[in-house]
This record gives C-alpha cells, sequence and structure tokens, in this order.
C-alpha cells in the first residue's frame, strides 16, 4: 500500500450493529475528506461488504479508518483484521460469483473492483487483513 497515514479511527466488529456503525463512520470519513457522492458511495459499499466479510467469516475484528497522503493524492484507507479460520483459497473467494448465501453479491472481488488498492494477507487458523484505499 502507498501513503502515508495521517490520522486514524479505529472500531471493532463484534456484532451486525457494529457493521452499520462502521458504514456510518465510513461515510463521514469519506465525506470529511471530500470524496464525490459517487466515490463516497463505492467506498461505504466496500466496507460494508468487508465489514461483514469479518464479522460472519472471521468471526469478529476491527476496522482501522486512516486518511491517507500520497504526494498531491489525498485518501482513505480501511484496513479490516480478524482472527478466524483465514481464508484456504484466495483466489477461489477474489472470483466473481464467489460469495456467501448472506452477501450482497459482491464478495472480495466486488470490493477489489469498487477501491484503487486492494491488499489481502490471510493465514489458516490465524486470520485475515483485508487492507483497501481509494484515492481522489
Amino acid at each position: 500500500m502507498t501513503g502515508t497515514v495521517i490520522k486514524t479511527e479505529e472500531l471493532p466488529i463484534k456484532d451486525s450493529s457494529d457493521v452499520v456503525f462502521v458504514r456510518q463512520r465510513v461515510r463521514v470519513w469519506a465525506n470529511s475528506l471530500k470524496f464525490s457522492l459517487v466515490d463516497q458511495t463505492k467506498i461505504v459499499t466496500a466496507a460494508s461488504e468487508l465489514g461483514r466479510n469479518t464479522l460472519e467469516h472471521g468471526g469478529g475484528g476491527a476496522l482501522e479508518i486512516a486518511e491517507t497522503v500520497d504526494g498531491i493524492r489525498r485518501g482513505i484507507r480501511l484496513t479490516f483484521s480478524d482472527k478466524g479460520p483465514g481464508i484456504e483459497d484466495v483466489a477461489l473467494a477474489l472470483s466473481d460469483g464467489y460469495t456467501s448465501k448472506q452477501g450482497m453479491g459482491l464478495g472480495l472481488g466486488g470490493s477489489k473492483r469498487l477501491m484503487n488498492e486492494f491488499d489481502i494477507k490471510t493465514s489458516l487458523g490465524e486470520g485475515t487483513v483485508v487492507t483497501v484505499t481509494r484515492w481522489k
């Protein structure tokens, strides 16, 4: 991931109400960073999907929201982390159409397409960290 972090906020993801709060806080951040309404919607949609994944597949975890700068670019970076079972087949999880029955149908691949940068680190039995960035 590129850029320098300016400020952060960390939010727990322990139940479905936390996923709702994650969406709200991400929208506040995206708005304060002056992203367009279309970009705000993309960022919040990705956050919603990744937050739900953190809860349902990772057993809960946390989100770190960060304002990031890289030269003249400003952006928002979202880092979702959990201590769940990890992802056995990342390529499959990123493929189109792969989602749980409860998902919005976007899956990891959809979240990746909504953002400018996407990184996933996962280890079986130890958890997953997904970091996404959207630049202005």
